[in-house]
């Protein structure tokens, strides 16, 4: 087994005993070296934004002082669902290694194809108001923020 999903493996499999979220776990990798673990923390923190992947992007972040993972490779012991997906891209790593799959997870209970169902609907142009009701409001106002931003001279684009 791979040195580093095994690791990814055994936080998945630390929180069977713990309780504290899914078994889930992450790890990101940079020049051969850990930099950044983490396991699902869901119901630990009360915070359904504590995926394994979000938490390993968060700790690796914290040990090298920046928001940019460029050159890190993730492994994970399941598919990234949507929003772990997006994390990774911000967070500019662009190797993921993964155990299990999405269909494994849903097979267990946890189910992300409504997700990838809506944003599929939104890139038609069509609504899921069951799942998200989107609407835009006020732009008017809130657009002038982004043009001082666009106007700011030391911005930083991340």
């Amino acid at each position: 087994m791979n040195e580093f999903m095994k690791i990814a493996k055994e936080l998945s499999d630390d929180n069977l005993k713990t309780n504290v979220g899914g078994p889930f776990g992450a790890c990101i990798v940079k020049n051969g070296k850990i930099i950044g673990k983490g396991s699902n923390h869901v119901l630990a923190n009360n915070d359904p934004t504590a995926h394994a992947e979000v938490m390993a992007i968060r700790d690796a972040c914290r040990n090298i002082n920046s928001y940019d993972l460029s050159g890190c490779e993730l492994y994970t012991s399941c598919y990234p669902c949507p929003m772990c997906l997006s994390a990774i891209i911000w967070s500019n790593i662009n190797t993921v290694y993964y155990g299990n799959t999405k269909e494994d997870a849903a097979n267990i209970g946890f189910r992300d194809d409504f997700i990838y169902n809506f944003i599929n609907k939104l890139n038609n142009n069509e609504k899921d108001d069951e799942v998200l009701s989107l609407n835009s409001m006020d732009r008017e106002e809130t657009i002038k923020s982004f043009n001082d931003f666009a106007n700011k001279e030391d911005k930083t684009i991340y």
